[in-house]
């Protein structure tokens, strides 16, 4: 009796406190128009995503602090990490930030100081005068973007400060990804750790953000301006932060004034442009500290093919999205027709209806898959064997059993077993390294976990056999389409970015076994 009165009474301290640690990270819900915004409005956004060119995978709109509209495009889901490109970048600088805080570094720090056993034999005076402020407003003075050859380097550091300056440091914008990675590595060489580790118990913690994972460059440093996974909603904390000026359930979580600092313009892309085109343009209204400035007074953090965390504090609104689209400017221009408008001063009238239609598409939301009856005409297990090509695939075996393809995919590194689905998605997760945007950072991804994946496959005739293998933590889909002809097999390899680019299509031979 003593014992359960005990435990009752444990409880009864412990439980409050445990609810309290779970509620107190998590983003209230609300109604549309509770927050003054209809939801028909937001309907008419995902009809428009839907006919659109873009490929939404996650959506969450924010008023008030409070999640209005939430949704995943199915394969995608709620709990699932996704990669943020260049989005990563934000929290980058905000590590640069509580580093200026803690008095580990400044602004007019020049980088050459953090790395005196990577300095070149001559250092140009360019090279001299380049400061961690221009490194954070991506005015470095290099030209072109040097990320392509940094990041096949094996020692990105050194290979940055060998990069020639061409502009005075801070009088010209160029993007420039691994001056995002240089500001990791000062970060790291400053306080002894890597970025992640540096932002768990400042940023990610606090937010409730749970086992963020990040690429490595060959030395171990975060890649900086690329390469953070994160959730959905976990984008929109992050941005909900900004909004509330860096405080979160009351405490003052940023430095003080980083977020006004850092969401300030402080270089203009283009000043030659003319001003129609720059009026136009939401990458011409000028750039913070790895942050964009947007038309509307708004302003994000921004990632390779719509990875989107979207402030807008005229209206106390904030959106986060997860996608693929080589249009990122069509995906702004919708917030900005449709959202924007909606969002109205005080509450709406409640409207049921609109309510119900709107949770019941936001429920609906998938990326079709095709549908098909056409029989296979492979009966039985087949291997195939591969002339040698760029993929470095030895072997393809294919193995049909109750509308499950399994395909045994063999490389040089070793041996890939997927499983695709007849006409749906088949969920999976696989070591094998699917399509990437920077290529020289895939060795950087040896201590990830395995990628999630979601496969299907469709017989597009008797003899054309189509595998659509979507990596669900990133923007990107592989598709092989396979050509059976007797003992041969032609694979054309397909990626869904940069279609037109060379390397997008690989096509691979081979015969029976």
């Amino acid at each position: 009796m003593k014992k359960t009165l005990l435990s009752v009474l444990l409880l009864s301290i412990v439980l409050p406190f445990a609810v309290s640690g779970q509620t107190k990270n998590t983003l209230q819900r609300s109604t549309p128009e509770a927050e003054g915004i209809s939801a028909s409005a937001i309907s008419t956004f995902l009809d428009s995503v839907a006919v659109s060119k873009h490929e939404f995978h996650s959506f969450m709109l924010l008023r008030h602090g409070k999640v209005i509209a939430e949704g995943w495009w199915n394969p995608y889901r709620r709990d699932l990490q996704h990669s943020l490109y260049s989005l990563s970048k934000s929290f980058t600088a905000t590590a640069v930030g509580f580093a200026r805080a803690e008095g580990k570094l400044s602004l007019s720090d020049k980088a050459l100081s953090f790395f005196p056993n990577e300095k070149p034999g001559t250092a140009s005076s360019y090279l001299q005068q380049l400061t961690v402020k221009d490194l954070l407003t991506m005015s470095v003075g290099q030209e072109p973007d040097p990320t392509g050859i940094v990041s096949l380097d094996t020692n990105w550091v050194k290979r940055f400060l060998t990069v020639p300056i061409k502009y005075e440091p801070g009088s010209k914008f160029l993007y420039n990804s691994t001056a995002t990675y240089m500001l990791s590595a000062i970060v790291s060489t400053v306080t002894g750790q890597k970025v992640l580790d540096y932002l768990q118990p400042r940023l990610f913690e606090p937010l409730g953000i749970a086992k963020p994972d990040w690429e490595e460059s060959p030395q171990h440093i975060n890649t900086g301006g690329w390469g953070l996974r994160l959730r959905t909603e976990d984008i929109a904390k992050f941005a909900q932060l900004f909004l509330q000026k860096g405080k979160w359930n009351g405490k003052q979580i940023l430095p003080q004034g980083w977020v006004e600092e850092a969401s300030t313009a402080h270089i203009i892309q283009h000043p030659d442009y003319p001003q129609e085109k720059r009026e136009s343009s939401d990458w011409e209204q000028g750039y913070g500290y790895q942050m964009w400035r947007c038309r509307n007074n708004a302003y994000r953090g921004d990632g390779a093919f719509g990875q989107y965390a979207i402030v807008i504090p005229d209206q106390d609104a904030v959106i986060a999205i997860t996608s693929e689209t080589a249009d990122m400017q069509g995906e702004l221009n919708l917030i900005w027709k449709i959202l924007l408008p909606a969002m109205q001063k005080g509450k709406l009238p409640a409207n049921t209806a609109a309510d119900a239609t709107l949770n019941k598409k936001l429920a609906a939301l998938a990326l079709p898959v095709k549908k098909d009856a056409i029989a296979s005409s492979i009966t039985e297990a087949k291997t195939f064997v591969m002339e040698p090509n760029a993929q470095n695939i030895k072997s393809l075996q294919f193995n049909f059993r109750d509308n499950v393809c399994e395909v045994i995919v063999k490389r040089d590194t070793g041996v890939y077993p997927i499983s695709f689905a007849a006409n749906t998605w088949q969920q999976g997760e696989t070591k094998l390294k699917g399509p990437y945007l920077v290529s020289g950072a895939r060795n950087s991804l040896a201590g990830l976990p395995p990628f999630k994946v979601a496969a299907e496959y469709t017989w597009i005739d008797a003899n054309t056999l189509e595998l659509v293998l979507r990596y669900i933590e990133s923007p990107h889909t592989q598709t092989m389409l396979c050509h059976f002809s007797g003992d041969d097999i032609t694979v054309d390899l397909k990626r869904s970015f940069n279609t037109n680019a060379p390397g997008a299509v690989v096509t691979v031979k081979g015969k029976v076994q």
